[in-house]
């Protein structure tokens, strides 16, 4: 009986953390496109998943009251994170409606190391939902478990991040085939260009 109790909070936080960030969305976006090109895929993955666990581990430990307090640094975020998606957006706009710049095999230019993680790090800490569905939401529900309970279901939630990282990360090759063509380049960054103008005016207007 002891198992299955320590087995519930485990399983939502599983749950509860695969539901917040599986949505589509610019980390997301950002993953995809990587784990399509091969490029840097390791250190992208690393970064949005560390990320996602100090994320994580800040909400159960009651990091969620003190951002809920903090309307200045939320507003800060807010419009940091709304201009650097427009300029991901207008890069990537770019990159589908100038072919001559596409590579069959890659896509466009290859990125360096530094400038993915930078690109990783930012997508995920100058994005306000992080604070209020990671930290927030999620250090609030796993205090309904109580002291021992909630980091079990932090634990769940931190699965959740590393499992789906990984598996868009290294499992985005499976589509390689269809990217072989690039036009399927263009339709890819059409995409991620309106998801991260929309994702930007969503923050600003919210």
């Amino acid at each position: 009986m002891e198992g299955v109790t320590t087995l519930a909070p485990l399983i939502a936080g599983l749950g509860t953390g695969l539901s917040l960030i599986v949505a589509i969305g610019s980390q997301n976006a950002f993953v995809l496109r990587q784990g399509l090109r091969r490029e840097h895929v390791l250190p992208v993955v690393l970064v949005c998943a560390l990320s996602d666990l100090v994320l994580v581990a800040a909400g159960v430990a009651g990091l969620g009251v003190l951002v809920s307090n903090a309307p200045v640094l939320l507003a800060v975020v807010r419009w940091g994170g709304a201009a650097f998606l427009l300029v991901l957006a207008v890069q990537a706009a770019r990159r589908a409606l100038r072919p001559a710049t596409l590579e069959a095999a890659g896509g466009g230019l290859r990125m360096s190391v530094g400038a993915a993680v930078g690109t990783a790090l930012a997508l995920t800490w100058l994005n306000p939902h992080v604070y209020l569905d990671t930290v927030l939401l999620l250090g609030s529900l796993a205090a309904a478990y109580g002291e021992s309970g909630r980091w079990v279901f932090g634990a769940g939630a931190g699965i959740a991040s590393i499992v789906w990282f990984t598996t868009l990360g290294f499992g985005a090759r499976v589509l390689a085939p269809v990217f072989a063509r690039p036009v399927a380049w263009r339709v890819l960054d059409g995409g991620i260009a309106l998801v991260m103008a929309v994702l930007a005016v969503v923050l600003v207007v919210r």
